[in-house]
Formats: C-alpha cells, sequence, structure tokens
C-alpha cells in the first residue's frame, strides 16, 4: 500500500434485511472483480482490495433496510471481461437486470459498464475506464 489515498471516500454502507442472503449475494459477485472480505463484525461485513471500502450490514438503529433513490453504488473493474463477469455473477446470484454491459457514449468513450439490482433492491454498476480511448 502507498501513502497516497486510493480513493474519495472513507466507505459505503448499505442495509439489508437478510444479512446472510446478501453476505452470500455479495462473496459471490464482488469475487468477479477481485474483491473479497476485508474485515466482519456481528452483522455488518465489509469488502475491499486495500481497505473496508464497502460494508453490507443489519441497519444499526434496528428498523428496516431501505433503498435510496437515485442512488446507486459503483464498482471499478479492471477490464471489460471482469464487468461482463461481474453481471454474469450478478444474474447468476438472483440480481435484476438494470443494464447490460457495454460502453454508454453519454458517460464518455472510455466508460463499459453494467447495472443490475441486488437482492434488497439496491442499484450496483461496474465499471471499467479504458484510458487507451481516454485521448480517442
Amino acid at each position: 500500500m502507498t501513502d497516497e489515498i486510493p480513493s474519495i471516500l472513507s466507505h459505503l454502507s448499505i442495509g439489508t434485511n437478510d444479512f446472510d442472503r446478501a453476505v452470500a449475494f455479495y462473496d459471490e459477485v464482488l469475487a468477479a472483480l477481485g474483491i473479497g472480505r476485508f474485515m466482519e463484525h456481528p452483522g455488518a461485513v465489509a469488502y475491499g482490495r486495500q481497505y473496508p471500502e464497502f460494508w453490507v450490514q443489519v441497519p444499526i438503529d434496528g428498523q428496516a433496510a431501505t433503498v435510496g433513490n437515485g442512488t446507486h453504488i459503483g464498482f471499478l473493474a479492471a477490464s471489460r471481461a471482469e464487468v461482463d463477469a461481474f453481471h454474469a455473477a450478478a444474474l447468476k446470484a438472483g440480481a435484476r437486470e438494470e443494464g447490460a454491459p457495454g460502453p454508454r457514449p453519454l458517460y464518455g468513450a472510455p466508460y463499459y459498464g453494467c447495472f443490475v439490482r441486488d437482492l434488497d433492491g439496491h442499484k450496483i454498476e461496474a465499471s471499467f475506464w479504458d484510458f487507451a480511448l481516454a485521448g480517442a
């Protein structure tokens, strides 16, 4: 790990109403991007590459977890193939389709990504930014 901060965010957390099912889903789906469990607490699991960036947890206040309208979480992929693998793993694990893998010129020529809804209804994305196309 370098001294450079690798992200602008410390972490993101999403709530779930079925903890074991949500953790099994993210174990399978994030593995397609080379992301694994980083740390665990009762009712919470963190995923990351270098530090705990993404948490799946039972809401601390004891209330039901809800989905944010207009909110989604994007995971970085190292290649188009990883985006495709993420999408396939998510659908296999029960996610709902929200946008198949592919370029989206509106987001810029280098963008390639996909969108799905997880088992709790959270919108998640995997995307690859092809720097070779950034100057095209």
